[in-house]
């Protein structure tokens, strides 16, 4: 046993989760909170060039998830087994999987770029722009398609350094983009003049930055894994097993895309106004849901590593400690942004159309965040753990399966009401029909733990230690 996979059997085996989790939460939650932090910095000076620019940025979103899609599934996908793998102590596995997920994900990217270029007008059309709406949308998507290789890759690297335990080597990649791009916003938009362009231009810039810093770590030999051209499999098999695990991730984020799109077109008979609210709303919602999520994130390499690891009463154990860490966190910032809904709204932009649709919105997707906490930890505990098929049934359900038909319906009955309210009650059923897969989970999980060969090779390293 190595130093570096000495520290990382003693970290995510012998730590206590009680001081783990958090430990691992935090970086995640913090880059969380920035990006989500210069989302909402990109609506707030967007903004103040009007209300179709401010819509414009809620249409692009649809863009940015379908890249995040495919480096998600190919980074929690490839970061679940690497981390399954290293708690069974086949480092060399964990490479070639790291490698070819890498690897992919840049080949791929490229092309997805090229394509929704060569289709740029009708794909603005698609995700739901109007005619004012559209040559702001075209402008800012140009600058987040070219940024797409450098956010599918970074996703990939991210997400392996945190199943790694490395949660603050991805922060300082992650951060350093956010805060770039939080500079550069005024700077490029109202001091050069540039407009929505310095928008966009900014944040192609802080992605490619923060790619390369997330890069620079692992070719510095900061990770356990690492990337090699030489080490990308030969056998299809293991890039299946990648994108069989990962592929939740992928309907979690394609859904993300879709709904997003279902809610632009919902709401556009309603005018700009109501699409520009939603668009607002829509990330201040996700600013309160990515504390969960960067939470959830914290338990991932936990279970990952301990199930591979046999350890299955700590799976057990960190499940429900992170329901209860995001239930307290979450609750109480929905509470905040429950209180004055309407001045949150106006800081984004202060169209009174805009703040009346946006602030019943937003009352109502925080009272949604009490059912998150629950579905969130069981999404990401059964993606970590291989259950590809259970995770993939539940990434379908909050933004796709309940959210979809409810923004459809709703509006034919109840009007505008109808796409204020349909998040949170997707939320709840979300909710309701997570639990039954979560109970059979845990009922059949074995109650003891078992030794593996990690075990004796980390009781032979400290034997070695003592003499």
């Amino acid at each position: 046993m190595n130093q570096k996979e000495l520290k990382q059997y003693e970290k995510l085996v012998l730590t206590p989760v009680e001081r783990l989790i958090p430990s691992l939460a935090v970086p995640t939650v913090i880059s969380m909170m920035v990006t989500m932090i210069y989302n909402l910095v990109d609506a707030f000076f967007v903004g103040k060039l009007g209300t179709s620019a401010s819509a414009a940025i809620g249409i692009v979103l649809g863009v940015q998830s379908i890249i995040q899609a495919f480096g998600f599934m190919l980074g929690h996908g490839s970061g679940s087994l690497i981390s399954i793998h290293l708690g069974k102590g086949e480092k060399e596995t964990a490479d070639r999987l790291l490698s070819t997920a890498f690897f992919t994900a840049l080949v791929f990217s490229l092309v997805l770029s090229a394509v929704c270029f060569l289709s740029l007008t009708p794909l603005m059309r698609l995700m739901g722009s109007t005619d004012t709406i559209l040559p702001f949308s075209k402008n800012y998507a140009a600058y987040i398609l070219v940024s797409g290789p450098a956010l599918m890759c970074s996703c990939v690297l991210n997400n392996v350094m945190r199943y790694e335990g490395k949660a603050a080597l991805a922060m300082i990649g992650l951060v350093s983009g956010g805060v770039l791009n939080m500079i550069g916003d005024p700077i490029l938009m109202f001091g050069l003049g540039l407009g929505i362009d310095g928008a966009g231009l900014s944040t192609a810039i802080s992605q490619y930055i923060s790619f390369g810093i997330l890069l620079f770590i692992f070719m510095s030999n900061k990770t356990i894994t690492c990337i090699s051209l030489w080490k990308v499999t030969k056998d299809p098999g293991e890039l299946a097993e990648i994108l069989r695990v990962g592929f939740p991730s992928l309907i979690r984020q394609m859904l993300s895309s879709i709904s997003t799109m279902t809610l632009n077109n919902c709401a556009m008979p309603y005018g700009d106004a109501a699409i520009a609210a939603m668009a607002i709303v829509g990330r201040i919602t996700m600013f309160i849901g990515s504390a969960m999520i960067g939470i959830g994130q914290g338990l991932q390499p936990v279970s990952a590593y301990n199930y591979g690891a046999k350890k299955y009463a700590r799976v057990r154990k960190a499940f429900f400690f992170t329901l209860r860490l995001g239930l307290m966190i979450l609750g109480t910032l929905s509470v905040l942004g429950a209180i004055s809904p309407g001045p949150v709204v106006h800081i984004f932009r202060d169209d009174p159309r805009v703040v009346e649709i946006g602030a019943l919105a937003l009352r109502f997707q925080c009272a949604a965040v009490f059912f998150l906490p629950f579905s969130v930890c069981a999404s990401m505990m059964f993606q970590s753990v291989g259950k590809s098929r259970e995770a993939s049934f539940m990434a379908t359900l909050r933004s796709g399966l309940c959210y979809i038909p409810l923004l459809i319906i709703l509006p034919r009955f109840i009007g505008l009401l109808g796409i204020q309210s349909a998040q949170m009650w997707s939320d709840m059923l979300t909710c309701l029909l997570c639990a039954p897969l979560v109970i059979k989970f845990f009922r059949e999980l074995p109650g003891e733990d078992q030794e593996t060969g990690l075990d004796r090779r980390y009781q032979q390293s400290q034997r070695g230690r003592e003499l």
